[in-house]
């Protein structure tokens, strides 16, 4: 994945050329709110965040992503359609943690002062999470990714989506006290369908815990923790940065020495890559986040399965 680095100046550089639509967009008409409308408009940062909307929101909301399932949540491309989708939004659903800084740079462009900093359609989903990998140390560039305020991967733990939906009801009742019930209402339902998919997930995952993996880059630390797993290693020497020679051989030598049976990548990962390292050794890679995104209140709930049965098939 691209580093902390690259980030920002894939910012800098998006601010700067789209400097012209910035003006054009700004000074277009702002449409009044949609939320005396049938639907309110919500706008995502992740795909994560939009299925954890409509579970929350129903029928009640209209829910977009900025980013797409195969997109790079960390290094997303600024454009003008991006600009276009919040200009009209009621609400924008954040991640937080520095993961999708990249936002602001889409919120300056689209001049709607309902989701700009202080405004009221905006939630930080982060809010109350128990943050993991918090630097102990000074972060510097030198380091690569690395998140100075912990890792922001907490939508893949499903134990952590009911203080996300907490955020996002609030949220949403903020901006449409009138359908509070409602939105209660919807998030109990999808928390007991929630619960009963964690007891499928734990019992298939308990004859699994304490096994070791080998991730592609350092982002599953809360999935790997509600189940159980270890972390062996990263096939990334630094996050974000490409490995070395030197360090995939001492990475493969561990993986042997550990019996690791499963690489764990992205879809924006080395693929090709990984799956040299794991063929070098007889282990599986697995694919993780491939069917992120879908609609429907249970969207979160069917992406995670499949993510939770693709890395049990692995380990076995």
């Amino acid at each position: 994945m691209p580093g902390a680095p690259r980030t920002i100046t894939t910012m800098a550089r998006s601010a700067l050329g789209l400097a012209a639509c910035l003006a054009t967009i700004a000074t277009a008409p702002l449409a009044p709110s949609s939320a005396a409308a049938d639907k309110l408009r919500v706008v995502a940062t992740i795909p994560d965040l939009k299925a954890l909307t409509e579970a929350v929101g129903g029928d009640l909301v209209e829910v977009d992503a900025l980013a797409r399932p195969s997109q790079n949540p960390h290094d997303l491309e600024v454009r003008p359609s991006l600009m276009v989708k919040l200009r009209q939004a009621d609400l924008l659903v954040l991640n937080g943690l520095e993961l999708d800084q990249w936002a602001e740079v889409v919120v300056q462009g689209a001049n709607n002062p309902r989701v700009a900093p202080g405004g009221a359609g905006r939630v930080d989903c982060s809010r109350g999470i128990p943050v993991r990998d918090v630097p102990a140390a000074r972060v510097d560039r030198s380091m690569g990714d690395v998140h100075p305020s912990g890792s922001p991967h907490y939508t893949l733990d499903p134990g952590l989506a009911p203080i996300a939906t907490g955020n996002i009801l609030e949220a949403l009742a903020r901006i449409a006290p009138q359908h509070r019930p409602a939105f209660e209402r919807q998030r109990a339902a999808f928390l007991v369908r929630l619960d009963q998919a964690m007891a499928r997930w734990r019992q298939l995952m308990e004859s699994l815990k304490g096994a070791k993996i080998v991730v592609y880059h350092n982002n599953l630390t809360y999935l790997l923790a509600r189940f159980g797993l270890v972390q062996a290693g990263t096939l990334e020497e630094r996050p974000g940065i490409p490995p070395s020679p030197g360090h995939l051989a001492r990475v493969i030598q561990q993986m042997k020495e550990d019996k690791v049976k499963v690489v764990v990548v992205e879809p924006w990962s080395d693929q090709k890559l990984a799956g040299r390292v794991a063929q070098d050794i007889g282990a599986a890679v697995v694919v993780l986040n491939a069917r992120l995104g879908g609609s429907g209140p249970d969207a979160y709930i069917a992406s995670t399965d499949a993510n939770v049965t693709a890395l049990a098939q692995g380990l076995r």
